[in-house]
């Protein structure tokens, strides 16, 4: 990608003063982060820093800002619509190394974690309070990428998504500015929420270094089951009738037939390679068993052929890593594939119609295209595989996403669930919230970052 701007390389000089060896200019450490797992071309940063503390993001935005630099929050690289990536060069600011649990809270069921801590190292670090932090959309990605992105995931049914389970940020503004978003209380009536309006920004108005994020209590009793179906129409529907009854289930993914193809490849399973709804049921010993007894009698009256049980915790955590591989089985399918990963999400009653319809436009393509989702709040994703260099398969990927984003706006659905606007939904974004609500975002844009320097080319366009 073409760069809009010089780089000055006085920069680099000003970022060595103040962090030593932790800059990087060499050309590996810059193509790492140059990337992410979307379909764009890599877009490498000039420059990559690694930072340990809020004061020093406020000394790097700082430095930026004098010489009009643009600068770009990375966490581990797991983004799916070129968020991370340096369109127009730049400073790319590493947070990974801001990996502290600063609090745990286990009274109040909160805890405050550097931007850099993983999802995976919170639960590890609270694992003996008998909390635990649910949101999971799979990569191990950090606490601060996933505030940015507005993260969801497999548990988002029952325990919401990011939205949801952030207390407060700590930012660092475009000007130089620290600012706390909130306090620890429950509920707040203060003024306008800025917590809401930095979680989703993608980098674009701030950079996040701390988060304050909401724990649960881990359940006396969890169980999980796997339950195929000979149309996916009738999988779609069980979720929705689940949910309707008021039956409150944890977890659950649909995965298309070709999904359970790459899947009992990749893991070297032998599950039914038809519509398949992965479920999990968290509760008391007895209300599991309810739980898990009436969606089976709801499975069976839309053509679910038989639930295969998981109860044993390393029986689960099998279940639950055989769909968060479901990605990378996939682009086994097509050898030498990458991936135009897409997804939208419906309000809940239209769901089996817009996957049905979905599976059937499909049906009608030459590329291989697994389907699946968090269904349980009516958000699926497309993988669709193609060889890049080709120009051909490219366009049918663009136009099997654009219909895709048309069928879930006619729903009153949006054009993604959780993974982003980044470069790639701009336009989609557009037809679905209109031009004035675009404006205004351009305006909150230009407020927070007057000369652009934050994530440029990303979310809105200048």
């Amino acid at each position: 990608m073409n760069k809009a701007r010089e780089f000055d390389q006085s920069v680099v000089a000003e970022l060595k003063t103040l962090l030593g060896d932790r800059v990087s200019t060499s050309a590996a450490v810059r193509e790492h982060h140059g990337k992410d797992e979307s379909y764009f071309p890599y877009a490498l940063p000039d420059v990559v820093v690694f930072l340990k503390t809020t004061e020093e993001v406020r000394d790097v935005v700082n430095i930026c800002r004098s010489h009009r630099v643009p600068m770009i929050p990375y966490g581990v690289g797991t983004s799916l619509e070129g968020h991370i990536l340096a369109v127009q060069g730049g400073v790319c600011i590493d947070l990974s190394q801001m990996n502290q649990v600063l609090a745990v809270h286990e009274e109040d069921l909160d805890a405050v974690v550097q931007a850099g801590v993983t999802r995976k190292q919170l639960n590890e670090h609270i694992r003996h309070t008998g909390l635990f932090f649910p949101i999971d959309p799979g990569a191990d990605a950090t606490l601060g990428g996933m505030t940015a992105t507005r993260a969801s995931g497999t548990n988002a049914v029952r325990y919401g998504t990011m939205r949801e389970n952030v207390m407060s940020l700590k930012v660092v503004l475009a000007d130089g500015r620290i600012i706390q978003t909130s306090r620890r209380a429950k509920k707040s009536a203060a003024g306008y929420d800025l917590t809401r309006l930095f979680v989703g920004s993608e980098g674009t108005l701030g950079i996040i270094t701390e988060v304050t994020v909401k724990l649960h209590p881990v359940q006396a009793a969890m169980s999980a089951a796997v339950c195929s179906f000979a149309a996916i129409d009738g999988a779609a529907k069980t979720v929705i009738q689940t949910l309707q009854a008021g039956i409150p289930i944890a977890r659950s993914e649909l995965l298309c037939a070709l999904t359970m193809k790459a899947l009992n490849a990749h893991n070297k399973t032998t599950h039914r390679e038809q519509p398949t709804l992965l479920l999990e049921f968290h509760g008391t010993e007895a209300s599991v068993v309810e739980q898990a007894q009436l969606v089976q009698e709801i499975a069976k009256d839309n053509g679910g052929m038989d639930f295969q049980w998981a109860t044993r915790p390393e029986e689960r955590t099998r279940l639950w890593e055989a769909r968060h591989n479901a990605y990378f089985a996939c682009l086994q399918l097509k050898a030498g594939s990458r991936a135009v990963s897409t997804d939208v999400c419906v309000p809940i009653s239209r769901l089996a119609e817009c996957v049905t319809a979905t599976a059937k436009d499909l049906a009608q393509s030459s590329l291989p295209v697994p389907l699946f989702g968090h269904v349980g709040d009516g958000n699926f994703h497309l993988v669709i595989l193609v060889d890049p260099a080709s120009k051909v398969e490219m366009e049918e990927a663009k136009s099997i996403n654009s219909r895709l984003v048309t069928r879930a706006l006619a729903m009153e659905g949006t054009c993604t669930g959780e993974h982003g606007i980044g470069m790639g939904k701009m336009d989609s974004m557009r037809k679905e919230l209109g031009d004035d609500a675009i404006d205004v975002m351009r305006d909150l844009k230009r407020v927070f970052d007057p000369e652009n320097l934050m994530n440029p080319g990303k979310v809105v366009p200048l």
